[in-house]
C-alpha cells in the first residue's frame, strides 16, 4: 500500500509539472509574438495642413513602392491640385527610360471628392468624346485597415491604365490608383494596392 501511495505521488508529481511547464511555454509564445506595426506618415505636419485645408478627413499613404516617398510638395509629388470644390489629386510618379529592365514606371494616385458619394463623369476625349463613368469595369473588393474598396480596371483622366480601389467614408468618396506598367504586372498591383491601403493614415481637419 505504501509503494503504491508513493506511485501515485510521483505520477502527480508529474503531471503537475507539465502542466507548469505547458504555462511556461504559452506564456513565452505570447511574449514572443510580434507586434503589428502602427503605420506611420512619411510627413504628418503636412498632411495635417492638408486636411484642415480642405476641410476633410484626408488618408496619408504610409507606404509607397521605392522610390516614390508619399510626401508632400517632394520631387516625385507630380501633381498636388486642389478645385474649388475641394476635392483633390496628390499623384507622385517614378519614370526610367533606360532599355532593359531598367526600364519602367511607377505611378501612384490618391484622391478625395469631399461630400460626394456617387462615381462622378468623365470625358473620353476625341472627336467622339462623350460621357462616361471615371471609375469602372469592378472586378472584386480588396480589404485592409478597416476598410473594403471596389476594384476598378477602367479608368479615366490621370488613372487611365490604373488599376483603382475606391471607397466612401464621412460621406466622401475617396480612390487609391496605381499604373500597371512594367515592372509591374495587374497581379503586383492589386498586391501593393493592398499593402498601400493598409498603410494609410487618417487626418483630420482641425478648426482654425
Amino acid at each position: 500500500m505504501t509503494a503504491m501511495r508513493g506511485l501515485l505521488a510521483l505520477c502527480l508529481l508529474v503531471a503537475l509539472s507539465g502542466v507548469l511547464t505547458g504555462c511556461g511555454n504559452e506564456a513565452t509564445t505570447a511574449e514572443a509574438a510580434p507586434k503589428v506595426a502602427k503605420p506611420t506618415c512619411p510627413d504628418p505636419a503636412a498632411w495635417q495642413r492638408f486636411a484642415t485645408r480642405v476641410g476633410v478627413p484626408v488618408y496619408c499613404p504610409g507606404w509607397l513602392p521605392d522610390p516614390l516617398t508619399g510626401k508632400l510638395g517632394a520631387v516625385d509629388n507630380n501633381i498636388h491640385s486642389v478645385s474649388a470644390d475641394h476635392s483633390y489629386l496628390q499623384s507622385w510618379v517614378w519614370q526610367e527610360t533606360g532599355g532593359g529592365a531598367a526600364g519602367g514606371e511607377l505611378h501612384v494616385n490618391l484622391r478625395a471628392y469631399p461630400g460626394r458619394t456617387k462615381i462622378p463623369t468623365c470625358r473620353t476625349g476625341g472627336s467622339d468624346s462623350r460621357n462616361v463613368p471615371c471609375f469602372a469595369s469592378p472586378v472584386g473588393r480588396i480589404a485592409a485597415n478597416g476598410i473594403s474598396s471596389a476594384v476598378y480596371t477602367v479608368n479615366q483622366d490621370a488613372d487611365s491604365w490604373h488599376y483603382l480601389i475606391l471607397w466612401r467614408r464621412y460621406g466622401n468618396l475617396y480612390t487609391l490608383s496605381e499604373h500597371v506598367a512594367p515592372p509591374l504586372t495587374g497581379q503586383k498591383v492589386r498586391q501593393y494596392l493592398k499593402r498601400e491601403l493598409a498603410s494609410l493614415v487618417l487626418f483630420r481637419p482641425r478648426a482654425s
